[in-house]
């Protein structure tokens, strides 16, 4: 938007396009390979005990070696990847305060059959070099992956995509559920399912349990397939993933599918449903 070779003056176009003339001269900063080891480690740490907080993995932390290790640059990380203690819901995006917050219709719903409900949810991934974020498409009773798509900012256009393929694949469900992100209240990621006609559910702030199916789907992904190797890039992270989920939807046994995978039992209820 700001053309720096433009011989209009800088302070002229922000005016114009409405932004704040600090913003244009903003360069971001790095993040050093010691907080991106310890992005890592405080990933996994959230990982396996959520209810930890800056103060224990601290102090976690400076037994793992990193002895000069501040509560505050913790807490600094730990915002920039989106991680709280188990009390307040791990989200990667704040409620933007002019987006429409809707409220959550899942409460004591029996959901049984597939395209009923789906539910999506972001999740910070660690790299060799860096990081990324992970968006996924959910189908709720069947726990299949619908879409997934990966991005190095969170923006509400990764969202959309996935949102738009999932449709694209597999219709439309009468409910949509996600966290009250901005990424998922932006007109941008609600004016699709409006247009389609999809009701729109969204957790009560704090709730991660309002999501919990998606949120176990992150365990597996982090401990099955992102730990266990260090991607060198978006791209073969994007291979690699793409790998997992397929496994994740054809192969991987769920106990609460009755040891059955998600593909077999999307398949065989869409099958009854349309028998009945």
């Amino acid at each position: 938007m700001i053309n720096r070779a433009h011989p209009l003056p800088l302070t002229r176009q922000s005016s114009i396009l409405e932004l704040s003339r600090s913003g244009i001269y903003y360069q971001a900063t790095p993040v050093s390979g010691r907080d991106l080891e310890m992005m890592r480690l405080i990933d996994e740490l959230h990982m396996k005990y959520p209810f930890w907080g800056s103060r224990t993995i601290r102090d976690e932390l400076r037994g793992l070696g990193y002895s000069n290790v501040g509560r505050g640059h913790i807490s600094t990380l730990m915002k920039k990847m989106g991680i709280e203690a188990l009390y307040k819901k791990p989200r990667l995006s704040s409620p933007h305060p002019e987006h429409k917050v809707y409220p959550y219709l899942l409460r004591g719903l029996s959901i049984t059959r597939p395209n009923h409900v789906w539910a999506t949810d972001i999740t910070y991934l660690p790299m060799a070099k860096g990081f990324c974020y992970l968006v996924a498409v959910m189908d709720w009773a069947t726990r299949k992956v619908l879409s997934w798509r990966l991005s190095n900012t969170l923006d509400a256009s990764f969202c959309v995509d996935a949102l738009e393929e999932a449709i694209a694949r597999y219709g439309v469900p009468d409910i949509f559920n996600s966290d009250q992100g901005s990424q998922f209240t932006s007109e941008e990621f609600t004016g699709v399912l409006i247009e389609h006609g999809i009701a729109i559910s969204m957790d009560g702030k704090g709730r991660w349990r309002d999501n919990v199916f998606v949120e176990r789907l992150w365990k597996s992904v982090k401990y099955e397939e992102v730990y266990l190797k260090a991607y060198s890039s978006v791209t073969e992270a994007r291979k690699e993933l793409g790998k997992y989920f397929e496994f994740y939807n054809q192969r991987r046994r769920h106990q609460g599918l009755d040891r059955k995978t998600p593909d077999e039992v999307y398949r065989a209820t869409l099958r009854e449903l349309v028998a009945a």
